[in-house]
C-alpha cells in the first residue's frame, strides 16, 4: 500500500480558520463530501464517535483522526495543514498542525489497519514533517507525502 492510492490530490489542503478539534473536523468532513462524496455531517459524527475512545493526537505536531464509514468499498485519506496549531489532546500535549484523516469501509479490518500504520510511520519523520511545515502549498505537500517513503517500522 502507498499513500497515492489513498489521497487525491484533492483531499491536501492547508487551512487557516481551525480554532478548535471539532472545527478541524468540520473541515475534514467539508472536504470528505467534496472529494469522496461522503455526507459532511455522518463524517463528522464518526470522528467525534472514535475521538471519544481517545483522542488521535499522536504527538509531535500530528494528529491522525480516523472512522468507519459504511459506504466506503476502499481506504480514503485526507491531508490538512494547519497554519496556526491548535490544541487537539495529544499524548505528548502539544498542539497539532498536521492532521491526516483516514475513512475505511465499515468491514476493513487489516485494510485499515495497514493504511494507519502506513500513515504514521510516514509521519514519524521528523525531516519529511519539517519540509510539510515549510511548503504551505497544496500540490507541494502531496509530493512530499506521496513521494515519501515510510521509515522502517
Amino acid at each position: 500500500m502507498a499513500l497515492v492510492s489513498i489521497l487525491k490530490p484533492e483531499a491536501v489542503k492547508v487551512f487557516s480558520a481551525a480554532s478548535s478539534k471539532k472545527r478541524l473536523f468540520q473541515e475534514i468532513g467539508d472536504v470528505a463530501q467534496t472529494v469522496y462524496g461522503l455526507d459532511a455531517q455522518d463524517t463528522v459524527d464518526a470522528l467525534l464517535e472514535r475521538e471519544s475512545l481517545g483522542p488521535t493526537g499522536v504527538g509531535h505536531g500530528v494528529a491522525l483522526p480516523h472512522a468507519r464509514m459504511p459506504e466506503l468499498d476502499g481506504v480514503v485519506g485526507i491531508f490538512l495543514m494547519l497554519e496556526k496549531p491548535i490544541d487537539f489532546g495529544a499524548a505528548d500535549r502539544q498542539p497539532i498542525d498536521i492532521a491526516f484523516s483516514l475513512f475505511a469501509p465499515e468491514e476493513s479490518g487489516v485494510e485499515h489497519l495497514k493504511a494507519l500504520a502506513l500513515v504514521s510511520r510516514t509521519l514519524r519523520d521528523p525531516a519529511l514533517c519539517g519540509k510539510l511545515r515549510a511548503n504551505p502549498d497544496a500540490a507541494t505537500l502531496y509530493t512530499l507525502l506521496t513521494e515519501a517513503q515510510p521509515v522502517a517500522a
